[in-house]
């Protein structure tokens, strides 16, 4: 199972981006921040506001490992 919080550090850390980038582009405080990269899941509204501001799908992340899911559990 993906750790969706660590998905989006290792992307932060590829754009460079900071914590405090990210609070100011989601209007939230820091500490919410951290709090993100410590879930293993994640509200998909949240995860839209997080993809369009980092410019990255994680949609996709999390489909390519449902895909591999359901395709392991086929044989």
């Amino acid at each position: 199972m993906i750790d969706i919080g660590q998905a989006i550090i290792e992307q932060m850390e590829r754009q460079g981006k900071t914590v405090g980038w990210l609070a100011k582009e989601l209007s939230c405080d820091r500490t919410n921040i951290y709090s993100i990269y410590r879930r293993q899941s994640i509200d998909s509204n949240l995860l839209l506001r997080i993809s369009v501001a980092l410019q990255h799908n994680f949609f996709e992340v999390l489909s390519e490992e449902f895909n591999q899911s359901i395709g392991s559990s086929e044989h």
